[in-house]
């Protein structure tokens, strides 16, 4: 069964002129395949922080903890043998690749991570069914990735990404951010879709509840002052819709 074990993460950042900065202080999360876990908490409490330490962004130093996934040291893994290994990061504000296709992107990313290029009459049906679930147009794939896509496109393309590359672990930071209700359905349910094959474990950030409605968590974490202050299932998030984030990020400041 495929695990991502994170224990006492520590992770600081560089800060102009002042030096680093603590922002993980001490995390601790095990995400199994088929599990679907929410990390929730207010603006500044470290939730884009650990998605990204897990990816190996080099902004983010880890000094200390450990990450691995079946008990294989992820922090001694460059960025791209993460996502290799099965490692998958849907990023808040995917950028633009200029002069790179679509359709070249996915085949060339999904060859990497399969070992040996998909074969292409497979392929392109896998693809074109992919595209269908998630309601994109066709000429999309010829398109360069994210070049002139508004917000929705970009969620979605992330989301075609997961769903043809099936990680052992999806980590989806703030994937609902910016989308209009049409597209938070559609990407919600690619979402589903991937979750449904008990595959693949999934890390879903959010500030917000409204994706939870949609897509459904075992497990809901709270991050405040970098830490996980609380945690709990869906009906947690539920809490929080209700109670908002006040009394957590008193609790992140006392610690």
């Amino acid at each position: 069964m495929s695990t991502l074990e994170i224990r006492n993460l520590h992770v600081s950042v560089e800060t102009d002129g002042e030096g680093p900065r603590e922002i993980l202080r001490g995390v601790d999360l095990t995400v199994r395949k088929g599990e679907t876990h929410a990390i929730m908490g207010p603006n500044g409490s470290g939730k884009s922080t650990l998605s990204y330490s897990i990816a190996g962004h080099p902004k983010y130093k880890v000094t200390e903890g450990t990450i691995t996934l079946d008990g294989v040291d992820v922090l001694a893994m460059s960025v791209d043998a993460r996502a290799r290994a099965g490692i998958f990061l849907a990023m808040q504000y995917p950028v633009e690749v200029p002069g790179v296709s679509v359709s070249n992107f996915l085949r060339t990313s999904a060859t990497a991570v399969r070992g040996e290029a998909p074969k292409l009459r497979l392929w392109v049906k896998e693809v074109k069914e992919t595209m269908g679930v998630l309601e994109m147009d066709q000429a999309f794939a010829e398109r360069s990735v994210n070049e002139g896509f508004s917000g929705g496109e970009k969620k979605r393309h992330e989301i075609l990404q997961m769903m043809l590359l099936k990680p052992k672990i999806a980590i989806l930071d703030e994937t609902d951010s910016g989308l209009d209700v049409d597209a938070l359905r559609l990407v919600s349910g690619g979402i589903n879709a991937v979750r449904e094959t008990g595959e693949t474990g999934t890390l879903l950030i959010t500030h917000y509840t409204r994706i939870l409605r949609y897509v459904r968590p075992e497990f809901v974490h709270v991050m405040a002052g970098g830490r996980i202050v609380d945690e709990g299932g869906p009906e947690l998030a539920a809490t929080l819709e209700d109670s908002g984030y006040d009394k957590y990020v008193k609790i992140g400041e006392a610690a």
